[in-house]
């Protein structure tokens, strides 16, 4: 099964902005919030350089797709069902 991996900090104003709206998809959809300057093991496993990041990763953790940036409810649903 698929899941997205949301990468995010507190700091962070656009972060804040999109927070809401992964809170919200949290119970349509597989996601894991990740602090960035908490867990700097993961972001640095993925790469993360900018937040927001959205990571898709399969069950095994293989990265399948990524979004950066603020995006919209409907980009993450797309995002999620390819």
């Amino acid at each position: 099964m698929k899941k997205i991996i949301y990468f995010s900090a507190p700091w962070c104003g656009p972060c804040k902005v999109l927070g809401p709206t992964m809170q919200k998809l949290s119970s349509e959809l597989p996601i894991t919030k990740i602090n960035v300057d908490e867990d700097t093991n993961t972001s640095v496993k993925y790469g993360i350089r900018n937040v927001p990041t959205l990571v898709l990763v399969d069950n095994s953790g293989k990265e399948l797709n990524r979004l950066i940036g603020n995006v919209s409810e409907q980009q993450v649903k797309e995002f999620y069902n390819g």
